[in-house]
């Protein structure tokens, strides 16, 4: 399957064996002098060793790699002590990543290993970071409850106001783009997710509250985007991994946009897990011109 997870410049590495302490989850290890990764089942692809490397010679890329594995890295970390895998947890945590930092808590109960949970569930989460897939802080990753509805009002003339009510925006995440999201961030977990062509929303008109209102978004184009493939493992992830109730697709009545959900299918059918697909078409001046399963 295709995630993110890092790419050590053997090139840059000065073997100073920073990430490799840094490194809780035993992913990285010092061997002829470089950092390695020795296994990437253990790497969560969240890069807390990129801030330990002085000489940026690691960065995360995304790539065909082995699932990562909650329970493993627990086990492996066993030996370490309480404070790692606390450490471990509560990083989990700062990352939203709730379902795995669930997965590790319930394995170390049900194996009756006794730690300090509390200093991890109350522990405060930190402000969102720039997401170190890109630089730019605008694809940095978000979830956060729909905007209210505003009303304004403003005077025309010396005897007339008039008020204006602003609809409400349904988002609860960042990034849409599909290439710039996550498949396994918490917001996906159990969603309902509408892929929707680029120009669906600016086609129409009630997108927000039509389509968007209590649903996760993901949006892309299938004629002009690049590397489409990565694509059908993103979605295949949100299926497998995050579990994803149901898939929506939005596309325009134009030829080029049945590509979508051709994309969409195939992934579907390479997960390997059955979940409901629809089919909504929006005709070029607004109009929704077909709705249905298949």
């Amino acid at each position: 399957m295709k995630r993110t997870i890092i790419k050590i410049d053997e090139v840059l590495c000065n073997g100073c064996e920073a990430c490799v302490s840094g490194c809780h989850e035993g992913a990285l290890q010092m061997i002829d002098g470089k950092a390695r990764m020795v296994s990437e089942l253990y790497c969560d692809g969240l890069g807390a060793c990129i801030g330990d490397c002085p000489v940026g010679a690691i960065t995360l890329e995304e790539r065909e790699a082995e699932p990562y594995d909650e329970i493993a890295v627990v086990q492996r970390m066993l030996p370490k002590g309480e404070k790692i895998i606390l450490a471990h947890l509560r990083h989990l945590k700062d990352h939203e990543e709730f379902e795995l930092l669930k997965q590790g808590v319930s394995w170390l109960k049900q194996n009756n290993i006794h730690m300090d949970f509390a200093s991890v569930h109350n522990a405060p989460t930190p402000a969102p970071k720039a997401s170190a897939v890109c630089a730019c802080p605008g694809s940095n990753e978000m979830s956060f409850a729909p905007a209210a509805a505003k009303t304004t009002a403003f005077r025309l003339a010396s005897t007339v106001t008039s008020v204006v009510t602003e609809n409400a925006s349904q988002l609860r995440q960042w990034p849409v783009q599909l290439h710039l999201l996550n498949p396994q961030a918490a917001y996906f977990k159990g969603a309902d997710v509408v892929l929707a062509a680029d120009c669906v929303a600016f086609s129409f008109a009630d997108f927000h509250n039509r389509f968007l209102a209590g649903n996760i978004l993901a949006i892309a184009c299938p004629k002009l985007d690049s590397n489409k493939e990565s694509y059908v493992e993103k979605l295949k992830a949100m299926i497998q991994i995050s579990a994803i109730n149901m898939l929506t697709v939005i596309i325009m009545e134009v030829q080029c946009c049945g590509g979508l959900l051709g994309l969409a299918q195939k992934a579907v059918a390479e997960a390997g897990r059955k979940i409901p697909v629809k089919l909504i078409v929006i005709g070029t001046r607004g109009d929704i011109l077909k709705e249905e399963w298949v």
